[in-house]
């Protein structure tokens, strides 16, 4: 569990730093076109959608609560996987080293 606790948190601090990087240097509107100007960035932003699609189920499922899902789900497509590195962080913090309780959350 310490493996993966140290792998969502890494995840975690990379994406800030990337997105803080992209917010700051970046031209969100000008390079996103450009993306989607390539067939292959299409096919990166649907890649990328299907895996927020998917973990979001996970969030939803663990969750129970209809609130808390929705805000998890919608910050998930706002803030893409930084959310779910912290997602995933707080749940194995929140497990106490059950894997069962970090699958299936308030559903364990």
């Amino acid at each position: 569990m310490n493996i993966a606790k140290a792998i969502a948190l890494i995840g975690l601090l990379a994406m800030t730093g990337v997105l803080v990087y992209g917010f700051t240097l970046g031209d969100f509107s000008g390079e996103g076109a450009k993306l989607l100007a390539m067939p292959w960035g299409i096919v990166s932003l649907v890649d990328l959608y299907v895996g927020f699609a998917l973990f979001s189920c996970w969030i939803v499922f663990r969750e129970k609560a209809l609130l808390p899902s929705v805000v998890w789900v919608v910050l998930m497509m706002v803030l893409g996987f930084w959310v779910g590195a912290l997602y995933a962080f707080l749940a194995l913090q929140s497990s106490g080293g059950d894997w069962k309780k970090f699958w299936y959350g308030k559903r364990a």
